[in-house]
């Protein structure tokens, strides 16, 4: 069984950062892709980012694209997701997913395995 984490969400004012980690434990770190994903009361789950077992790949969804960065540290078992420039509109709970698929689209549609409780970011204006 594998277990996900998440930590480091919290109140932040427009305009700051904030790093949230994942820590995974049960299985082997590295034969999963990785994602964080955002939901809001009343919405649907929004991807947010993923990126492959050895991270050689990244993928974004638009609206984070150039203040979102992914990465891994598979020695660590453990995922982040660094967010600068936040804005109210990222205020969500973040939740990581792992799964074994290599498909970017299913990393992006949400067709994982396994799926942390999430962590609350408030972003305030």
């Amino acid at each position: 069984q594998v277990q996900l984490v998440e930590s480091g969400g919290g109140l932040v004012q427009a305009g700051g950062s904030l790093r949230l980690s994942c820590a995974v434990s049960g299985r082997t770190f590295s034969s999963y892709s990785m994602g964080w994903f955002r939901q809001t009361p009343g919405k649907e789950r929004e991807f947010v980012a993923a990126i492959t077992r050895t991270g050689s790949s990244k993928y974004y969804t638009d609206s984070v694209k150039g203040r979102f960065t992914i990465s891994r540290d598979n020695a660590k078992n453990t995922l982040y997701l660094e967010m600068n420039s936040l804005k109210p509109e990222d205020t969500a709970v973040y939740l990581c997913t792992a799964g074994v698929t290599w498909a970017p689209s299913a990393m992006m549609s949400g067709r994982m395995d396994y799926w942390g409780k999430g962590t609350l970011v408030t972003v305030s204006s």
